[in-house]
């Protein structure tokens, strides 16, 4: 079946001063979307309150989160939820591994590889928390649970070139596969990479700061040295012929004005085509 597309233009998790971009790009790359096939989660304009959770804005990013959850509970198949920041990410793997029975390996490709807790992280931002709420780590209500959560052997770090203290401590400590932008461009090593993990499945997450800037204007966090545009096309064709996605999401886009979100949308639409291109892309079915 076609993938769904749920729309998140979260943009609490971002501790960017182009934060609330993270919204704009996230309604721009819908403008582009099928109409019949996507779904779009309403998000507040406040910022919201940490509740003493060590997240910033936690309580308008966990209302997000129960209502992404929502949102993914009509979809009759696969998702790509469409960010807004990081964070938006948590629950298509949640939903991904309900559909899937826990047999998901989660591919994270990112500047940043989130692995932060409240406790570590630097800024409060729950987008440098994804991935760690997504093994289960955070506060009620944003981690995922026992049923849901991805085991750290399941997942796959690609083009990560900013690594916390804590981030270094829980890979190291867990052995998390870590692939450098130049094994990127080898897309049968990715592969092995994912079929080591021994899932069936995967949920591919692209934070579009895994691009090298020249490829693409609108980011929050433009780091250099990363992954050409082709390139990551060319791996996320063969990872989508290889496994049967499970989800996947983009988060990331922060363009400056509508004039430089119709710029940059060509690479990211490319991208899109690229994770629904696989015969393999079926979902749960």
């Amino acid at each position: 079946m076609p993938a769904t597309f749920v729309v998140v233009p979260q943009w609490q998790g971002s501790v960017s001063a182009r934060a609330m971009s993270h919204a704009d790009g996230a309604t721009a790359i819908q403008g582009d979307l099928p109409a019949s096939t996507t779904i779009v989660v309403d998000v507040p304009t406040e910022a919201g309150e940490s509740l003493g959770t060590g997240v910033q804005r936690y309580s308008t990013i966990r209302r997000v989160r129960e209502s992404t959850d929502t949102a993914l509970d009509r979809v009759p198949d696969w998702a790509i939820t469409i960010g807004g920041d990081c964070g938006a990410a948590v629950a298509g793997v949640a939903h991904a591994q309900a559909r899937s029975a826990g047999d998901v390996a989660v591919l994270w490709l990112d500047a940043h590889p989130d692995l932060n807790t409240p406790e570590s992280s630097p800024s409060g931002g729950f987008g440098g928390m994804a991935l760690r709420a997504i093994v289960g780590d955070g506060p009620d209500g944003l981690a995922l649970d026992e049923s849901t959560r991805v085991a750290p052997g399941r997942l796959v770090l690609g083009g990560v070139r900013a690594v916390d203290d804590e981030e270094r401590r829980f890979i190291d400590e867990h052995d998390v596969s870590m692939l450098t932008v130049e094994d990127l461009a080898e897309p049968a090593g990715v592969v092995e990479a994912l079929e080591s993990t021994g899932a069936g499945r995967v949920f591919v997450h692209i934070d579009l700061d895994v691009l090298d800037p020249s490829a693409l204007a609108g980011l929050s966090y433009p780091m250099p040295f990363g992954i050409g545009a082709p390139e990551l096309a060319t791996l996320l064709r063969a990872v989508a012929a290889r496994f049967p996605l499970a989800g996947a999401s983009i988060a990331g886009f922060a363009p400056r004005s509508p004039e430089a979100a119709s710029d940059d949308l060509p690479t990211i639409l490319r991208l899109v085509a690229a994770l629904t291109s696989g015969a393999a892309a079926a979902g749960a079915a």
